[in-house]
């Protein structure tokens, strides 16, 4: 990449910690400066003169970061470059010996410059520097002018309109004519029939990156217009739209949602002759009002006591529109009091009217879902364990917690002994957090003044949005979030996404606490609790969403809260980072008296090249990491939906509304900034969600409980260096380390080239064990923070392609082996005759020792080793340890432990189990992939069909290579010669796994090569032919046993990518409802946008994160490899999804406990029998549809019903995949009943 291109994204990147001499200069550029944050600049918003000065920093912060990059590509080890210099703190001695190497690291990187490129960069730099000097002489001279004090401008109120007619009755009207009142006026206005606009203004973006940049701009406005009713400064919101609706070349931006909002706020206050002025710009725009303009009409009208001629002109004009009165109520969302308001003016016309009654809940018709909804059918839906004056005293604790958005938890990190130097590390953290908070709030403060006086300029600004939170609360959250900042840094775009969601939560918190929904919230889960406790009955009895919504009021739910869009988010969120560099700093030294050292800043820029991508990092000085790890505060917070809940979440109901009882959750989680998953989510009819929600909320109602004795085990681990592997993650000082030594003179490039690849080595290696241990000591101090909790929730939601997770993410059974064993049932179930059977079956399982033996063969092993399990049980860490051999150690103990108390108790079959026993499914891809095909032979090899022994797809895929093989080294093939002996069901299991997923012959080769590399006595040069030569195999194996597997995965493939080539993403609806779209698109790769995107100062360079979340300058054109490539495994996992679904739903009828991690289902020993059999039974019922045929129906409905285009190479594009669609892959003969006695279907 070039240098110089790459270094012109980079110009600038330095303001986010100017010299204390530049800062002022940058004040006074302020009104420039902020204006990138909600669009371009124009190019004559600044003087020749100070376009010369920023040319001359420009050119100064260019040079400097060309610099940097030269001694970044001279010194590999090297990833990341300081932009900017950054003060140094005095680090005592002997108090961190990874910052000592760190500086040596540094010191042996920074390589001397050579070359004729070096040289002229020299030179370069000695001119830049006398300009700089003639520039600062200059700027002083600036600074000292008294600044001109500019008074505010007046809120404009009365719009400009381009209808001469219109404009002709606005201005005699404001005149204020006794013939012409507002009423009248509004009445005239209404039968004005709307402008059509120009055909300049009506023009259409002219490519896909202009029209999502469009949106973007639109949603940013709307969001500002919709803050400033919410922080109460409707005058600034109409003085916007009226300077908006008056720029006649930004106009078009405007739309009747942004009207809408503005009038619906004057409606509210009663402020009629404003709304009026807000329907002329409506009209003037060339649009006609809709229901809710309507709705905040008759408001208005209803709160000022209207006469009843000016409303039944109004209602009349609504007919004439073709707008029904009775929808006002139905489909407008409404408060109360909004409500009353509105039924107030029209009964002034028609007296008997009443508000038509809720519509009756559709029922979903889905043949899958017919026993789920059918009426009078038994019913035997679970109940929990708890009272229900015990489930409302854990509601009152869950509402504290999320009243207070965040939760403090004590640490379970080894404490460090209080000596002198700790004490002082603490009250030294505590007089700065004081001090930085008045910095903060200081800091906001004058932000929101320029902002709200460039907000009064006319355009929109994010002052609204600073407005929702005090000072003191925003200063707080910035202060938690730069305590947990890890020392490496972290994206700027990801801390900036995370500073707006946390914002945007606590204002959501907020809100519904102003609009008293709590106490509402409080009196109907009071009801719903009735529902789910052990004492009482609700009859008839309903599933939790149907109870749920038959509590609501006349009203119905009240309007969620709208997420912002993402760049609002992003850019909320960069404002408040910048307000964290400028406002928090630090002494060099922390034990220096108060005013006697200079200040350094706390956070510094750098940025870093991942996969050539430029990544701009905010990193903390390590004189404060420093201080916070001399500190070692006992305490760790979290955000109130980071944490699990402490009594049932709520039901989900729609899109928005569901989990927990305050903070916001999203019911799809995607790939920020893509939206098309929650407008098809939005545009679905709400009962075609039902089987989703209703699973949703099934998962969520299981109560938990802390494993305490697996704890204390893991904690003594933890504390004691840790234990690699048993999955506890030793402590930061147990990274490698790079040789200390530096390289003597005269040592050779290649010996130099290797030592810095070593050290680049240890530092990834540091980096990721500290990710690891912070990751552990997350989850380890929130289960003992829970451990005494008789019982926790954990909502769950899924992603697009309707696979379910818990929203919690540091706590829960979806998660490694150490954090399933953390977790066990908190309502036990008696064993039972069989449950003692299922408990040893599980921990035969868990230790992966009988995977290809009968059931009954595992069941006499497990009564071989019962004093394996048993000393196990006794002296995990005294004795034999026999369980720390297993697959998955830690779910092996605590089954262990289980099998030790049930085994000792007077009548185990009485036993009350709490552990869970998971049933898991044999290749679950291939084995929806051989039911789609009808299969036999890929049925039989994936346990579809009954036998007598577990059938191992891996070992014949293996065996089928081994026979390909054989004929190859008869045939003289050397690589098949070399491999005699190496064909193992391990080397070859990774690639079949992912090969339903849609692993490639790169990646599959991959990971045979990796697996080559791990077998000793295979000779290492011939890993690369041999990983080739295999993969080939494995294919070919896979096609010969899976012909109908891999005949459908091709259609899959051929049908997305013709799609993708028409320019539209693959979308499909799953059999139960849910609606996927995939969100591969190609990315903007426009450094300018990202500059807009962001806005300048803090980081004007494009600041792209390895990670999502996105940008939203995202082309709506779709990636055409990753659409064709993803489409097979994405199909394939919303069918995994839908049965899980139909599994779960099924055995909460039947009164289990049911719980998943996609293909493997948990449930008691007792109930293992029960959920097998529904297992299969809702797999048949699912394959017993036509899956293929319903995808190409709706596939061709989706994409070649449109009519036909003058463009020939798009009709002949179409016509081709109208082909390819119907040319549905042939099936087999497979009869699917097999599936309901096969034994080891899941097992």
């Amino acid at each position: 990449m070039s240098a110089l291109r790459w270094g012109c994204g980079a110009a600038g990147l330095g303001r986010a910690l100017v010299p204390a001499g530049r800062r002022r200069l940058l004040a006074e550029e302020g009104a420039g400066a902020l204006d990138g944050i909600w669009g371009r600049r124009r190019s004559s918003s600044a003087s020749p003169c100070e376009r010369d000065r920023r040319k001359d920093w420009g050119h100064a912060e260019l040079l400097e970061v060309l610099e940097a990059r030269v001694r970044q590509l001279q010194g590999e080890s090297v990833s990341e470059v300081t932009v900017k210099r950054v003060d140094m703190a005095q680090i005592p001695e002997g108090s961190g010996s990874s910052f000592q190497l760190s500086r040596k690291a540094e010191a042996g990187a920074a390589l001397e410059l050579r070359g004729r490129w070096a040289e002229k960069l020299d030179k370069e730099k000695r001119i830049m520097q006398k300009r700089k000097q003639r520039l600062e002489v200059k700027l002083q001279a600036h600074s000292q002018k008294p600044p001109r004090e500019q008074q505010p401008r007046p809120l404009r109120v009365e719009p400009r309109l381009k209808n001469g007619q219109l404009a002709g009755c606005l201005q005699r009207w404001a005149r204020g004519s006794p013939a012409s009142p507002w009423e009248e006026q509004l009445a005239q206005v209404l039968q004005e029939a709307p402008q059509k606009l120009s055909c300049e203004e009506v023009q259409a973006p002219a490519d896909r990156g202009a029209e999502a940049q469009l949106s973007g701009q639109r949603q940013k406005l709307l969001a500002f217009f919709e803050c400033c009713l919410l922080t109460d400064h409707l005058p600034l919101a109409h003085h916007v739209l009226v300077t908006q609706h008056g720029n006649f070349r930004r106009r078009w931006l405007l739309t009747l949602a942004m009207y809408n909002t503005v009038m619906l706020g004057w409606a509210r206050k009663g402020s009629f002759k404003e709304l009026v002025y807000v329907f002329f710009m409506v009209k003037d725009a060339g649009l006609a009002p809709d229901l809710l303009s309507y709705a905040a009409a008759l408001q208005c009208m209803g709160r000022l006591d209207q006469d009843a001629s000016t409303i039944k002109r109004c209602l009349e004009q609504m007919a004439r529109d073709r707008l029904q009165v009775q929808k006002l109520f139905l489909a407008v969302p409404m408060s109360e009091e909004e409500r009353a308001a509105l039924l107030t003016a029209v009964r002034k016309v028609k007296p008997a009217f009443s508000p038509p009654p809720r519509p009756t809940p559709r029922v979903n018709t889905s043949p899958l879902l017919k026993d789920i909804y059918a009426q009078g059918g038994p019913v035997s839906y679970p109940k929990l364990h708890l009272p229900l004056k015990t489930l409302e005293d854990l509601f009152q604790q869950q509402l504290r917690v999320e009243l207070a958005t965040t939760v403090q938890v004590k640490s379970v990190e080894k404490a460090p002994p209080l000596t002198s130097e700790v004490l002082h590390a603490r009250e030294t953290l505590r007089s700065l957090r004081d001090q930085w908070e008045a910095a903060l709030c200081h800091e906001l403060q004058e932000i929101k003044a320029e902002l709200a006086r460039r907000a009064r300029e006319g355009r929109p600004t994010l002052y609204p949005h600073l407005c929702l939170l005090s000072e003191q609360e925003t200063a707080q959250m910035l202060l938690q979030v730069l305590q947990v900042l890890p020392p490496q840094g972290e994206s700027l775009i990801q801390l900036a996404y995370q500073l707006g969601t946390r914002a945007f939560n606590r204002h959501v918190v907020q809100r519904k606490q102003r609009e008293h929904q709590v106490p509402a919230l409080q009196r109907r889960y009071s009801e719903y609790l009735r529902l789910l406790a052990c004492d009482t009955q609700v009859d008839p009895p309903r599933l939790p969403r149907q109870h749920w919504e038959s509590l609501g009021g006349p009203g119905g739910e009240p309007p969620p809260e709208q997420p912002w869009p993402l760049p609002v988010l992003v850019r909320l969120g960069k404002q408040l980072a910048e307000v964290l560099v400028r406002a928090v700093r630090m002494p060099r030294s922390p034990g220096a008296p108060a005013g006697a050292e200079q200040l350094i800043p706390v956070l510094y820029h750098v940025y870093s090249f991942r996969s050539f991508r430029q990544i701009g990092i905010l990193k903390p000085h390590p004189a404060f990491s420093q201080l916070l790890a001399t500190a070692a505060e006992p305490t760790l917070t979290f955000e109130a939906a980071e944490v699990p809940m402490l009594c049932p979440p709520l039901p989900w109901t729609s899109p928005h509304s569901g989990a927990f009882l305050l903070s916001p959750a999203k019911l799809m989680r995607a790939v920020e900034g893509t939206i098309q998953h929650q407008e098809r989510l939005e545009h679905c009819p709400p009962a075609a969600l039902h089987g989703a929600l209703d699973a949703l909320t099934q998962l969520g109602n299981c109560a938990w409980r802390v494993n305490g004795r697996v704890l204390d085990l893991v904690l003594e681990l933890f504390h004691a260096r840790g234990c690699t592997r048993l999955g506890v993650p030793p402590p930061a000082s147990e990274a490698p380390r790079p040789p200390s030594r530096r390289p003597a003179p005269g040592t050779p490039p290649a010996r130099l080239a290797e030592l810095r690849r070593e050290a680049a080595r240890c530092l990834k290696a540091a980096r990721e064990l500290r990710s690891l241990r912070a990751d552990a000591l997350y989850r380890l101090s929130l289960a003992q923070h829970l451990r005494h909790h008789g019982a926790f929730w954990l909502p769950h939601n899924m992603d697009f392609r309707g696979r379910t997770y818990p929203c919690p993410p540091h706590l829960s059974h979806l998660g490694s082996d150490l954090a399933r064993a953390l977790l066990e049932f908190a309502q036990g179930r008696p064993l039972g005759p069989r449950g003692l059977d299922w408990l040893k079956l599980h921990v035969v399982n868990l230790t992966g020792l009988k995977k290809r033996e009968s059931l009954q063969a595992r069941l006499a092993f497990a009564d071989q080793v019962l004093d394996e399990v048993l000393d196990s049980a006794d002296r995990p860490m005294t004795g034999r340890k026999w369980w720390m051999a297993a697959d998955e150690p830690w779910q092996t103990l605590a089954c262990c432990m289980e099998i030790a108390r049930a085994v000792r108790s007077p009548d185990p079959t009485t036993f009350v189990s709490h552990f869970p026993v998971h049933q898991d499914g044999s290749c679950n891809g291939l084995q929806h992939y051989a039911a789609l095909g009808r299969d036999s032979a890929g049925a039989a090899s994936v346990n579809l069909t009954p036998s007598d022994l577990p059938q191992d797809v891996y070992s014949g895929v293996a065996a089928q290579v081994e026979v390909f093989r054989r004929q190859d080294a008869e045939q003289g093939v050397r690589v098949a010669q070399v491999l005699e002996g190496f064909v193992s069901r391990k080397v070859v299991k990774q690639t079949v796994m992912t090969v339903v997923y849609g692993v490639t012959r790169y990646g599959g080769r991959l990971q045979i090569e990796k697996r080559l590399h791990e077998l000793q006595d295979f000779p290492q040069e011939f890993v690369w032919e041999a990983s080739h030569y295999l993969v080939r195999q494995v294919f070919n194996s896979l096609q010969e046993m899976f012909s109908a597997t891999r005949a459908i995965q091709h259609w899959l493939t051929e049908s997305a990518r013709l799609i993708s080539h028409m320019g539209s993403a693959v979308e499909w609806v799953t059999p139960l409802g849910i609606p996927v779209i995939q969100p591969y698109h190609r990315t903007a790769k426009v450094c300018q946008g990202w500059g807009r995107w962001l806005g300048p100062g803090l980081c004007p360079l494009p600041a792209s994160a390895p990670s999502p979340p996105r940008p939203p300058l995202v082309s709506r054109r779709p990636n055409t490899l990753k659409q064709k490539n993803g489409f097979p495994p994405n199909f394939i996992h919303s069918l995994d999804s839908s049965h899980m679904m139909l599994t779960a739903l099924h055995c909460y009828r039947k009164g289990l406990t049911f719980v998943s991690v996609h293909d493997c289902f948990w449930t008691h020993a007792a109930d293992v029998p029960v959920m097998n059999q529904v297992c299969r039974e809702q797999f048949v019922r699912l394959h017993s549809q036509p899956i293929l045929r319903d995808l190409s129906r709706f596939l061709v409905k989706r994409f070649c019903s449109a009519p036909r285009s003058q463009n020939f190479s798009k009709n002949i594009q179409m016509r081709k995949l109208f082909q390819t669609l119907l040319a549905l892959p042939e099936t087999g003969t497979f009869d699917l009943e097999q599936v309901k006695q096969s034994t080891y279907f899941f097992s």
